[in-house]
């Protein structure tokens, strides 16, 4: 039986089959990607977007100056093509990492280009808490931290976590892009063996690989916010 598949396999995938280890390295280079810079574009997108609705002027702390300047540079860097910000950053990546060329330099990209979009849909899942539970909380005297704590994040929880899956999907497919520039895992993969030496099969298997990951991610958020929301 295994050998009938090991035949079936270098039949309909020969460039793959005769080195699996590729695609496994590259499988495991993009989780890599997705992983790390998914948590550290966490922290500080949940920190940033929740800064923005505190700060508003219908905020708990309003400030408006401040939250000019943050909005404008959130939108700033959200418009700016992935493509081009890797060029952008990177003499900031050769500083961070020491090269612009690698898995661990795409992340400094990867998490600057994410942060700001993370952050914007943050700010729009806090920004779906009643008004009326926040005005209970100060009227109990419940203080800022206590309200952005107890309040905001608990009650945002399953907007943030819808957010947080479409954030991590679009980060696989930032990371392909990174891998066209160097950056490794599946989208390297795919365009220097799979479209440059004509291999289609390498080209469909990181397709699917990657099609595999996004439903992955998005069926464990759909399980987590079933659990928050029950």
């Amino acid at each position: 039986m295994i050998d009938w598949l090991s035949h079936v396999a270098h039949v309909l995938l020969p460039n793959v089959s005769n080195r699996p280890g590729d695609l496994w390295d590259a499988t495991v280079e993009t989780c890599y990607m997705t992983a790390v810079s998914a948590l550290i574009a966490g922290v500080l997108g949940i920190i940033l977007g929740t800064l923005l609705v505190v700060i508003d002027r219908r905020g708990i702390l309003p400030h408006p100056v401040l939250y000019w300047v943050l909005d404008k540079l959130v939108n700033l860097f959200r418009s700016i093509p992935f493509v081009i910000l890797i060029a952008l950053v990177g003499p900031l990546t050769r500083i961070l990492t020491g090269t612009t060329i690698g898995t661990t330099a795409a992340l400094v990209p990867l998490v600057i280009g994410t942060v700001p979009f993370y952050a914007r849909q943050v700010q729009n899942a806090v920004l779906e808490v009643d008004p009326g539970v926040i005005e209970a909380a100060q009227a109990m005297g419940s203080s800022p931290m206590e309200i952005i704590f107890r309040i905001y994040l608990r009650e945002a929880r399953p907007g943030i976590i819808r957010v947080s899956a479409l954030t991590i999907i679009s980060l696989i497919g930032l990371t392909t892009m990174a891998g066209i520039v160097g950056g490794g895992g599946l989208g390297d993969l795919a365009i220097s063996r799979g479209y440059n030496r004509f291999q289609t099969d390498v080209t469909i298997v990181c397709t699917l690989v990657i099609l595999v990951l996004v439903y992955v991610s998005q069926g464990i958020a759909d399980f987590l916010v079933k659990r928050v929301t029950h």
